[in-house]
C-alpha cells in the first residue's frame, strides 16, 4: 500500500494530430459517399457543440490501433470535429497483465499467468495514476472512445465525470473458450459500465452485453499515410536495397519519399537482418509477412510452410518483417517471440535458411518505419497473414490496397477482407500444407496473382478506407446524443 501511495503519477500523452484535408478521398470512394461524409460530419459537429470526441489507447506508436488513430482523428478534425487522441502511460507489470488479457481474448494461453487480485491491483493502480491528468482534460458532455483492454478500467471513473464513454475492443475470437471467459470475467466490471461498446465482429461480443448498446465497426487504413501512399517501383527497390532485404539492383534511384510536411526525405537506416548468405536479387519473387513478433501471428508456421513447399518448388524468398523488439512499449513478449523465431530459423535446412530472412525495422522514426513497410509490401509478389487468431488484421487490407494478393488464415476479421480465390486465398490457420500449397499456386501463376491483386485493391478502396469508418462513428455519435 505504501509503495502504491508514493508511486509517481503517470501522465497520459496527448498525441499531436493536426487536421488533415479530406478532398483526396472523393476519387477513391466516389462522389456520393464523399458527399454523405461531409453531410454526416456537419451533423456531428452540431451534435457535439462545444464538446470533444476523445480517443484513448495505450501507445502512440506500434500496432494497428495507433496507426489508425492518427489519420482518423486528423480527418475528423479536418471535417471540423473537435477530436483528440490521448495515450495512457504504463509500466512493465501493467503491460504484462494487458498482454495476458490480449492473448486470452484470442482464446490463447499466452504466458499462462494469473488474472487474480494481484493483477487487478496492478491494473487499477496504473489507471488511477493516469486519471488525475484525464480529469483535468475531459469535461462533462465529452464523448470518450476507449480502445482495448488497457483502457477498460477507465470506463467508470470517466463516466462519473459526466462523459459519455464508449469502449472498443479490436480483438476477439470466433470460437470462445474458457480462456476467453476468464478474460471477460476480469474486464466485465469495467466494460458493462460503458454507455456503448464497439466490436469488429459480432462473434467477439460477450454474452453479458446481449442487451447493451453494441455497434460493429471494422478497422480501416489511410491511403495517404506513409505506409499506404503510392510508391514507384524504382523507389520500392531502392528502399529494399537500402534496408538490405535485396541485393544491389543498380536502379540508380534514390530511396527518397515526400515527408508528411511535404519536404523530401530519404531512407538511410538499414534493417537488422538475420540471413544465411547473400541477399536475393531484386528480381527474385519475394513473399512477405509484416506483423509484430507475436505467437498469434504464427511467424514460425509461416517459415516452416515456406521451407517445406516453396523452397523446393519455386525460386521465391521469404521475409518475415517486424518492428525492432525494443520499439513497441506495450508488447513485452516481442523479444521473446523473435528469439523463438531465430531458434526455429537456425534449425531449418541450410537450403531453406538461404531463402528465409528475419527482418527487424527501426522504430526511431515512425514515418520512416511506415515507408519501409510500404516499400516491402509493394515489392512483394505475395503477402501473407497466417495468423492463428486475428481480430481483424489490418496488414491484409494494406496489402490489398497495394494490389497484392494475400494468403490469409480463415480466421476472425481476415475472412471479412479476403474473398477466397477472388482477392486472395484463405487457408485453415493450422494447416501448413494448405498454406504452402497456396504459396506455390500463386507463385506459379503470376497473371492470376495480378488479377487477384487488382480485385483486392478495388475491394480495399470501397470497404476499408477512412470514410466508411468515419461514417460509422458519426452514426454512433448520433445514437449516443439521441439517447442522451
Amino acid at each position: 500500500m505504501n509503495e502504491q501511495a508514493t508511486a509517481p503519477d503517470l501522465r497520459p500523452e496527448e498525441v499531436p494530430t493536426p487536421p488533415r484535408p479530406i478532398d483526396g478521398f472523393e476519387p477513391i470512394v466516389g462522389a456520393e459517399r464523399f458527399a454523405e461524409l461531409r453531410a454526416r460530419a456537419a451533423e456531428t459537429v452540431e451534435r457535439l457543440g462545444d464538446h470533444t470526441f476523445w480517443n484513448i489507447n495505450s501507445t502512440a506508436r506500434g500496432g494497428g490501433v495507433a496507426e489508425m488513430l492518427g489519420p482518423l482523428v486528423g480527418y475528423a478534425r479536418g471535417l471540423g470535429i473537435d477530436a483528440r487522441w490521448l495515450a495512457i502511460q504504463g509500466e512493465p507489470a501493467f503491460f504484462a497483465v494487458t498482454k495476458r488479457i490480449h492473448n486470452l481474448l484470442h482464446g490463447a494461453p499466452g504466458d499462462g499467468g494469473e488474472l487474480g487480485g494481484a493483477e487487478r491491483a496492478i491494473y487499477e493502480d496504473v489507471l488511477a495514476r493516469n486519471l488525475d491528468d484525464l480529469v483535468a482534460l475531459i469535461r462533462p458532455g465529452d464523448i470518450v472512445l476507449l480502445h482495448d483492454p488497457p483502457t477498460a478500467g477507465l470506463v467508470g471513473p470517466l463516466r462519473d465525470l459526466g462523459a459519455t464513454v464508449v469502449w472498443r475492443s479490436h480483438i476477439g475470437t470466433d470460437e470462445p473458450n474458457e480462456l476467453v471467459a476468464h478474460a471477460w470475467a476480469f474486464l466485465r466490471p469495467y466494460v458493462e459500465l460503458a454507455h456503448a461498446t464497439v466490436f469488429t465482429r459480432q462473434t467477439y461480443v460477450p454474452d453479458f452485453l446481449a442487451d447493451a448498446v453494441v455497434r460493429l465497426i471494422p478497422p480501416s487504413l489511410d491511403p495517404f499515410s506513409a505506409k499506404n501512399r503510392h510508391l514507384e517501383a524504382s523507389t520500392t527497390r531502392a528502399i529494399a536495397l537500402t534496408l538490405g532485404v535485396v541485393a544491389d539492383g543498380r536502379t540508380g534511384h534514390a530511396p527518397t519519399f515526400p515527408g508528411e510536411d511535404g519536404s523530401p526525405r530519404r531512407i538511410d537506416r538499414a534493417a537488422d537482418i538475420v540471413r544465411s548468405g547473400p541477399a536475393p536479387s531484386p528480381d527474385a519473387p519475394l513473399v512477405v509477412q509484416v506483423s509484430r513478433w507475436d505467437r498469434l501471428k504464427d511467424p514460425i508456421g509461416v517459415m516452416h510452410g515456406f521451407a517445406d513447399h516453396a523452397v523446393t518448388r519455386t525460386d521465391a524468398h521469404l521475409a518475415l518483417v517486424g518492428p525492432s523488439v525494443a520499439g513497441v512499449a506495450d508488447d513485452p513478449e516481442g523479444a521473446e517471440v523473435f528469439n523463438e523465431c531465430l531458434d526455429a530459423w537456425q534449425q531449418l535446412p541450410s537450403a531453406a535458411r538461404r531463402r528465409v530472412q528475419l527482418v527487424t525495422l527501426p522504430m526511431r522514426d515512425l514515418e520512416e518505419n511506415a515507408v519501409m513497410v510500404n516499400a516491402l509490401q509493394r515489392h512483394a509478389v505475395v503477402v501473407v497473414q497466417k495468423s492463428l487468431r486475428e481480430g481483424f488484421g489490418l496488414t491484409v487490407a494494406e496489402a490489398m490496397w497495394k494490389s497484392r494478393p494475400v494468403i490469409g488464415s480463415a480466421t476472425g476479421g481476415i475472412t471479412d477482407q479476403i474473398l477466397h480465390a477472388e482477392t486472395g486465398l484463405l487457408v485453415p490457420p493450422m494447416d501448413l500444407d494448405a498454406y504452402g500449397g497456396a504459396l506455390v499456386e500463386l507463385l506459379d501463376a503470376p497473371d492470376r496473382s495480378a488479377a487477384m491483386g487488382k480485385a483486392a485493391h478495388e475491394r480495399a478502396a470501397r470497404e476499408f478506407t477512412g470514410p466508411r469508418h468515419l461514417l460509422q462513428y458519426a452514426a454512433l455519435v448520433a445514437d449516443l446524443r439521441a439517447d442522451g
